[in-house]
């Protein structure tokens, strides 16, 4: 049996803390705040409850692995799962709307049929079933394995070269390109595909290979939690709990110990810790991971309304950017673009409201990084994005009893859709892993719980 320290109670922290476990290690987490989650953290005031972090869950074929190998169960015994039905509603600027099933592309290709000509569904499905060869090439090495030694280039299949173009030099392949050659130019579909770079930072620029994001999603679905992502956090950390996992809260650790070239503990203000073994998901100089680097971020807009939610709505609608251009634009100036891309979460869950006279909802849109996170400012941009809602038929300003906006990081580039590689989960000095968001396979609720996954298995039983 091993003693190992983790430092951080995030979900790589928790998803790792608990595979240890079980694997009959004896493990202690310090967490510098006073609970567990990291970014999945929780607002609650006046009956209502809002995610701060993520809100849906994608690839819960992650933590289903979680609850069974740490406890022989399913996942849907230690949570409320639900399929979101449909996926999402799409609003586009110019009045067309698009409602997409979920995890199903043969129903994705009639409701693009349906909503912008016939044959539209069959060009988007051929651009997803290129995706679908970017997942299999990258889900192994850059996903449920560790680290590969030689970095991947880009396998997206681009489509053959006619004419003279042929004879030009090969040039970076990017969804630009895929949207002019691909989709032909069809402003709906360019939205579309740009909206599921945009969640995670990226614009048009990013290469080919993040076509494997609409791919994952319209494949294996997207699932709400009831009681919000927080619930699937508190299932884990009991999990801990269960396995015998020793929790520190308020306990910064300050420093990992190396001694000999290898970790041997971590200090804290309370003093030191030994242990055989050291996981760090912290980006804090010196312990481990590196500093992020400036990214886009997100401003989440809390809304608590008085009023019901309406029957039918969608859980997730989204309100496509008035000008596509001009909001990638703002993001390279790093201004907050005006009319953006907003997606609109009106979870149908009874325990996030008062009752069944208010509704809960959350507006999330991208905007460049640096700013302070955290409660701030940004009121008047919120009061913009009502009225630009208003404008495209959501109008719910009359109805807001409170809000709170919240500056939060954005989704993480995943590195198989041409994000950064990040280092490697054993990070070369003996003794000392590295997981979480800024680690291997990157951030987002699967990935950080794949990242535990991967370390595990490098450690293995006691």
């Amino acid at each position: 049996m091993a003693r190992i320290v983790i430092i951080g109670a995030g979900m790589s922290g928790l998803a790792a803390a608990s595979r240890l476990a079980t694997l009959g290690h004896r493990v202690t987490v310090c967490e510098a705040d006073g609970t567990y989650g990291g970014m999945v953290g929780r607002v609650e005031r006046d009956g209502f409850a809002f995610d701060t972090g993520p809100t849906l869950l994608t690839l819960p074929a992650v933590y289903r692995d979680l609850a069974l190998k740490t406890g022989r169960e399913p996942l849907e015994e230690l949570v409320d799962l639900a399929p979101l039905a449909p996926e999402s509603r799409h609003v586009f600027p110019d009045g067309t709307e698009a409602v997409l099933p979920n995890a199903s592309r043969g129903g994705v290709a009639q409701a693009l049929d349906a909503a912008f000509g016939a044959g539209s569904g069959e060009r988007w499905g051929e651009v997803t079933n290129r995706g679908r060869t970017v997942w299999e090439a990258t889900r192994r090495p850059l996903l449920e394995e560790p680290l590969p030694a030689e970095p991947l280039e880009d396998p997206y299949p681009r489509p053959a070269r006619r004419g003279l173009s042929r004879w030009l030099p090969r040039t970076r392949y990017t969804l630009a390109d895929v949207a002019r050659r691909e989709l032909g130019g069809h402003p709906g579909m360019t939205a579309l595909l740009a909206e599921y770079a945009l969640r995670h930072g990226l614009t048009l620029d990013a290469p080919a290979g993040a076509t494997v994001l609409p791919y994952m999603e319209q494949s294996f679905g997207v699932w709400s939690v009831r009681g919000g992502i927080r619930a699937l956090a508190e299932a884990v950390y009991r999990r801990c709990e269960q396995r015998g996992v020793e929790f520190r809260f308020g306990t910064a650790v300050t420093e990992i110990v190396v001694e000999g070239g290898r970790a041997r503990g971590v200090l804290t203000a309370d003093g030191r810790i030994d242990a055989d073994l050291v996981l760090s998901s912290s980006d804090r100089p010196g312990l481990g991971l590196p500093e992020p680097s400036r990214e886009p971020g997100r401003i989440a807009v809390l809304l608590a309304l008085r009023g019901g939610r309406p029957a039918g709505t969608a859980h997730r609608t989204v309100v496509h950017a008035a000008d596509l251009a001009r909001q990638e634009r703002a993001l390279a100036e790093e201004v907050p673009p005006l009319r953006p891309t907003v997606q609109v979460l009106r979870p149908d869950d009874s325990s996030l409201v008062p009752d069944e006279d208010h509704e809960a909802v959350t507006l999330h849109v991208t905007v460049p990084g640096g700013g302070e996170r955290g409660t701030g400012g940004d009121a008047a941009y919120a009061d913009h994005l009502l009225d630009h809602l208003a404008a495209a038929g959501i109008d719910l300003r009359e109805r807001v009893l409170w809000r709170e906006v919240r500056r939060t990081d954005a989704v993480p580039v995943p590195s198989l859709a041409g994000g950064r590689i990040n280092p490697p989960n054993d990070s070369g000095v003996p003794g000392l892993y590295l997981i979480g968001g800024g680690a291997h396979p990157g951030g987002g609720l699967a990935r950080v719980g794949m990242s535990a996954c991967i370390t595990a298995g490098l450690i293995g039983p006691a």
